[in-house]
């Protein structure tokens, strides 16, 4: 089954097709976005033993479940190289990018690794996302499947090879620090975990849009697992995060990265820290790339607010149950 992708339509048609369209409820401020009541914070993961540094990263997650990171270990070589590989990947003809294909069983089913978009089902589909992508897993290393990665660029899978050890040593970072600043166990998160955790690498690519008006580069969410870790093109913005019901523009900051917390996360901090809902606008004129890092739990990990945090002010909010029966894992 031949697949037409987003990147083909942007350069076939003129008008996006009414699958991508927003539904006209759905439309208002789509591109505006409110001027933010404070920013969201920058954190230096290089001082987060430092009680200010921490200070902020607790106010980050209360206020907005995101923050930006510098000082993360991630060389700038090698995230150059990270996404140079990603844009030689989205720009290689289509029979070459098709050998990683997400479609099975000539067509009718998608496999969640590999190379596809958003699969038209009906034609009354509406509001899909404007965006081809590349999911890969990365986490644990005996499950990753090389058969889905790229051969070409060459240097392709040992970039994420090592781009993803860094954002392992990240992910345990971050999760050490949130459980100190809950006064929980220092690595209460982490053998939560234990090795079983999942970790996703999932490229996506934006073409252009002649309607930025009336379509999204990804339809709002909130993401389902521990957190995510993501690296944007240095100039071409378009993440927006949701707060009290009004969207704000997520900044561009060159060899920055954006972490986020998500939904398990949430669940384990009792609320009291956020998985926020995030969406991507597209742009008339440029083409945007991300890579975004999702690490989530074991379909078998019990989740449940952590003892720690529970007392007679504090009653549980979330019950406890296994990640797979709520959809919160990828197994």
């Amino acid at each position: 089954m031949v697949r037409t992708t987003v990147q083909d339509l942007a350069a076939a048609v003129e008008e996006p097709p009414r699958q991508y369209v927003v539904h006209e409820r759905d439309r208002d401020h789509l591109l505006a976005a409110d001027e933010m009541p404070d920013p969201i914070p920058l954190i230096d993961l290089g001082r987060l033993m430092a009680a200010d540094e921490a200070h902020k990263l607790r106010e980050a997650l209360q206020t907005w479940g995101l923050f930006l990171v510098t000082n993360h270990g991630i060389e700038e070589s090698l995230m150059d190289a990270m996404m140079s590989a990603s844009r030689d990947f989205f720009r290689q003809p289509p029979e070459e990018k098709n050998k990683c294909s997400n479609l099975i069983d000539d067509g009718e089913h998608l496999e969640m690794e590999g190379y596809g978009n958003d699969k038209v089902v009906t034609p009354q589909d509406q509001g899909l996302s404007w965006n081809d992508r590349l999911h890969l897993r990365v986490e644990p290393q005996d499950e990753r499947n090389f058969a889905k990665w790229p051969t070409h660029p060459e240097s392709f899978r040992d970039v994420l090879l090592e781009y993803a050890s860094r954002t392992k040593r990240i992910r345990d970072l971050i999760l050490r620090s949130i459980a100190k600043i809950l006064d929980l166990d220092e690595d209460y998160f982490v053998n939560k975990i234990s090795n079983t955790a999942r970790g996703f690498a999932r490229f996506n690519y934006y073409p252009p849009c002649s309607r930025p008006e009336l379509v999204l580069g990804m339809r709002p969410h909130s993401d389902v697992g521990l957190l995510t870790i993501l690296f944007v093109d240095h100039d071409v913005g378009g993440l927006q995060v949701q707060r009290d019901g009004k969207w704000y523009n997520v900044p561009v900051k060159p060899y920055t990265l954006v972490i986020n917390l998500a939904d398990c996360m949430e669940i384990m901090c009792n609320g009291i820290f956020m998985s926020p809902v995030h969406r991507v606008v597209t742009n008339a004129k440029k083409e945007r790339l991300s890579l975004g890092v999702f690490y989530v739990v074991d379909g078998e990990t019990v989740l449940e607010p952590a003892p720690g945090l529970l007392d007679d002010k504090r009653p549980p909010r979330y019950g406890k149950f296994k990640a797979k029966d709520f959809g919160f894992s990828f197994d």
